[in-house]
């Protein structure tokens, strides 16, 4: 599939045209950010482990009955996907409680929920990706109330699938961000990533972070966190 115009750049990802105008390639950059781009960095061959372990998350979720946007990966840092709307709200599931949840309500770093905690942010840099609740959502006209639901019910479902999915491979599912989007048929569909970028992973008997908190914290070693996520991913599907 050819590349055509780049039509949007991210954080993480450019996304362009391509020969099929219900298609797009999604391709995943070396780029670090954290604090809303303040804190900014560069890994060589961050992107294709993204990819790879995006791809892997995405073809687990699919086999588990959730629709995404995933088509195939056409190259190490490269996928092909589907087009789609993205709704601006971003679903944080929360498991343990560490980061900006603990600043906000004081809650111990590393306090086991009892439930998974399922939050909205508006999808805005310039506004700081702001915390919402339903009302905030139907007042900017984000999405309908079903959608709403259906935003949390999947959120609630892919955490069950990924947290015992990780559980098998010694890592402990902290939390994580996903992203969806509608496509022509207004079906609602997983897009974006699933990665350490946008998840934290301890592992379980260590509580050492494999994800972008050693950025953001400047622990180091970002890239070979990355590499024994997918490590780990990749030998729990060979047994």
């Amino acid at each position: 599939m050819k590349k055509l115009d780049l039509l949007y750049e991210g954080k993480g990802k450019r996304l362009f045209a391509c020969e099929n105008e219900d298609m797009l390639i999604a391709e995943f950059k070396d780029d670090l950010t954290a604090y809303n781009a303040q804190k900014r960095g560069n890994e060589k061959g961050k992107g294709a482990l993204n990819c790879q372990i995006s791809t892997e998350l995405f073809r687990l979720l699919e086999k588990n009955g959730i629709k995404t946007h995933l088509v195939e990966t056409i190259s190490d840092n490269e996928q092909l996907v589907k087009k789609v709307q993205i709704i601006p709200i971003e679903v944080v599931v929360r498991n343990i409680a560490t980061g900006s949840l603990t600043k906000r309500l004081g809650i111990k770093d590393g306090t086991v929920l009892p439930f998974a905690l399922v939050e909205f942010y508006y999808k805005d840099d310039d506004l700081g990706d702001p915390i919402l609740n339903d009302e905030h959502c139907l007042i900017l006209d984000l999405a309908s109330e079903s959608e709403l639901e259906e935003l949390k019910r999947l959120g609630r479902e892919i955490n069950v699938i990924l947290k015992s999915f990780f559980k098998d491979r010694n890592l402990k599912l902290v939390d994580f961000k996903v992203e969806f989007g509608r496509d022509k048929d207004g079906n609602i569909l997983l897009s974006d990533e699933i990665s350490p970028d946008s998840c934290r992973f301890w592992d379980a008997k260590t509580n050492e972070k494999l994800d972008k908190d050693r950025f953001r914290q400047g622990l180091g070693g970002v890239k070979m966190a990355y590499e024994e996520v997918l490590k780990r991913i990749l030998k729990g599907n060979d047994r």
